[in-house]
């Protein structure tokens, strides 16, 4: 991870400059634009996913399914309640910050 942050910022930014002799680079296409809320609802939708995989393992497990095994069950379960704290949390976030902008004084 060390290697690739070093890597990135010893990378030349575009219009800064050119290697003579260098292989030419692609410049990089412009971000697309992300909606909001299709980003909110697809981060809701995972977050769903996964607790609902989380339960089917559970089911699996309890009724005896010999495919699953109490460490992927466990394993898949706090994955699901690490990422409904942190919906939890942006959401959380996200409120604090409308209240915040609705106290503004204009």
């Amino acid at each position: 991870m060390i290697a690739q942050l070093k890597a990135a910022a010893t990378r030349p930014q575009a219009g800064v400059g050119v290697i003579v002799g260098a292989p030419a680079l692609q410049a990089e296409a412009p971000a697309s634009k992300v909606n909001f809320s299709d980003a909110l609802k697809g981060a809701i939708d995972a977050v769903n996913g996964a607790q609902h995989k989380a339960e089917d393992m559970g089911k699996k497990f309890a009724l005896g399914d010999d495919s699953v095994n109490l460490s992927d069950v466990m394993i898949t379960m706090q994955k699901a309640s690490i990422s409904f704290q942190a919906s939890v949390q942006v959401r959380n976030k996200l409120v604090s910050a409308y209240h915040e902008i609705m106290n503004m004084q204009v």
